[in-house]
């Protein structure tokens, strides 16, 4: 018996560092598509979504909210973007117009009535265009669970933005502890929470989220022009995140150094072109968010 327990205690010490632990090597390097696959198809619909996971993503990227009837969508804006909106008599949205077409204030049933997939993308002009409507984020995790099984590929996970702000609380979204409910509880429902990271530029929903469900991982998104420190953000923040994402332009070695010393993990947004893709890979970033995953096979 002594025996084989030094055997077992040999093997363990001679086994390498990278398999034992490799939560931050590239074994673990997370490929995200931005709202899907934002570049190559509609965004945040659940043709981008399959269209990301043949591309071989880890991570559907994705942003929600909420509408009258409480339903969880995914949307980036909580109203009717001119630039990729058809209305129900089939005119094109207008910027003018936009905000007037709060989601909040519109039952799913009357959401589903606009096209989100037709209208030629002024900015991704490679995308292909069909017609779709902003999905149900449940309807779009029984999709992607469902394809990724028939793919014969490992479960996709789920980065998922709350869009609030302060100055729009009860107007465009409900307050933050309301809309974290509301999300946690489709999570939950899925059966997915292990799968899941909350992110967010509002720091009210991660503190809440943080502090009622804390075994949710949680991400800090950055602006380019925030310029205040790291340690300025964390503090204000309240708490250690799972992950640190910045605007990609903001990424150094230092940055990444200090995260990795906190042992959060740094995933830059959003990167749409292979050099600067390869460049923060090769300075330790954990991941990369990006509109055209397609790049990440190149």
């Amino acid at each position: 018996m002594h025996k084989y327990i030094v055997l077992l205690l040999l093997f363990f010490a001679c086994k390498p560092i990278s398999q034992t632990n490799n939560s931050m090597s590239s074994v673990s390097f997370d490929y995200q598509g931005h709202r899907g696959c934002r570049g190559l198809m509609p965004e945040n619909t659940i043709p981008a979504m399959l269209k990301a996971i043949d591309l071989g993503v880890t991570t559907l990227e994705t942003d929600v909210i909420i509408t009258k009837d409480n339903q969880v969508i995914l949307s980036h804006e909580p109203f009717f973007n001119h630039e990729i909106t058809t209305k129900p008599n089939g005119e094109f949205v207008t910027e003018t117009e936009e905000k007037s077409l709060n989601i909040y204030q519109m039952t799913y049933e009357e959401v589903k009535r606009f096209d989100v997939g037709l209208k030629p993308h002024p900015r991704f002009t490679d995308q292909t265009k069909l017609a779709v409507a902003k999905p149900l984020l449940a309807d779009m995790i029984d999709a992607s669970e469902r394809y990724a099984k028939a793919k014969h590929k490992a479960p996709v996970h789920y980065n998922i933005e709350t869009k609030t702000q302060v100055a729009t609380d009860n107007q465009f979204h409900p307050a933050p502890a309301a809309f974290v409910e509301l999300l946690v509880a489709v999570i939950q429902s899925k059966k997915i929470t292990e799968r899941v990271t909350i992110q967010s530029f509002d720091i009210r929903t991660l503190q809440y989220l943080h502090q009622k469900f804390p075994l949710i991982k949680t991400a800090l998104l950055i602006e380019d022009f925030d310029k205040k420190t790291f340690d300025e953000q964390i503090t204000q923040l309240g708490f250690v995140p799972s992950i640190y994402s910045p605007h990609f332009s903001l990424v150094n070695k230092e940055l990444i150094e200090i995260c990795h010393r906190k042992s959060i993990q740094i995933i830059p947004w959003t990167v749409n072109d292979r050099s600067t893709i390869q460049q923060l890979k090769n300075m330790g970033v954990d991941g990369i968010i990006s509109d055209f995953p397609n790049l990440f096979n190149q």
